[in-house]
């Protein structure tokens, strides 16, 4: 039910929003096809990877899933599980709890640099967004696009303003404006001001400009943890 009002109440936005989207079919269906190539691709070259980081994580925690699923929500308040290498113990969101009063960002969301949940190959994975791998399957499912806003947490959306909910106009990405800009130095509402921007002035050249930069940065990391 509550999902369903979310989805609501972003349609209303919807037909009220204050910023334009780029919804051209030329657009829709060249950003569609780029996302299917390139989740295709990034799956068959990176699958040694995949192998690789899925033994180090069983090595370091046997009994723990190498994949870690995570409900979230996409475009128009749509619900779905997005997929990650398993960055934390197996008990994150139990201890999350006691953790909120040392929450390091404002607004929406929970960031704490020395989060005592990651485990050793996950400070890795995290800081070279690693761990952001299998989000290609969502990709290739339809969930997420290469390029958009970060998909957030239901209980995030739930402190949502309405010009927040403005960010989940489009389809949400793997990767976009905020993460190449800084991210964890980047605060709540700088974050949503860098995704309305993108959504302002998304284009094809502006996607394939935002990939190129986030491949940068897994070989030279930003700020991310």
């Amino acid at each position: 039910m509550k999902s369903e009002a979310v989805a609501r109440s972003i349609q209303v936005e919807h037909s009220q929003r204050s910023i334009a989207v780029n919804d051209s079919i030329f657009y829709l269906a060249a950003k569609r096809t780029l996302d299917i190539l390139g989740s295709l691709l990034g799956l068959i070259c990176l699958s040694w990877l995949f192998i690789v980081v899925a033994i180090l994580i069983k090595l370091e925690d046997p009994k723990g899933p190498v994949i870690f699923k995570q409900l979230r929500v996409g475009k128009n308040g749509k619900q779905f599980y997005m997929y990650k290498f398993r960055s934390m113990v197996t008990n994150a969101e139990e201890m999350l709890e006691s953790l909120l009063h040392l929450n390091e960002a404002t607004g929406a969301m929970f960031k704490m640099k020395e989060d005592p949940r990651v485990t050793r190959i996950g400070k890795f994975i995290r800081k070279t967004s690693i761990d952001e791998l299998p989000q290609l399957w969502n990709v290739l499912k339809g969930d997420m696009s290469l390029v958009g806003p970060r998909p957030p947490l239901p209980r995030e959306v739930a402190h949502y303003t309405e010009y927040d909910k403005q960010r989940l106009l489009v389809m949400p990405g793997c990767t976009g404006l905020w993460q190449v800009s800084g991210r964890n130095d980047v605060g709540f509402r700088e974050m949503v001001e860098l995704d309305l921007q993108y959504i302002r002035n998304r284009s094809l050249l502006y996607d394939v400009k935002i990939i190129l930069q986030t491949i940068k940065i897994m070989f030279k990391p930003n700020s991310a943890y």
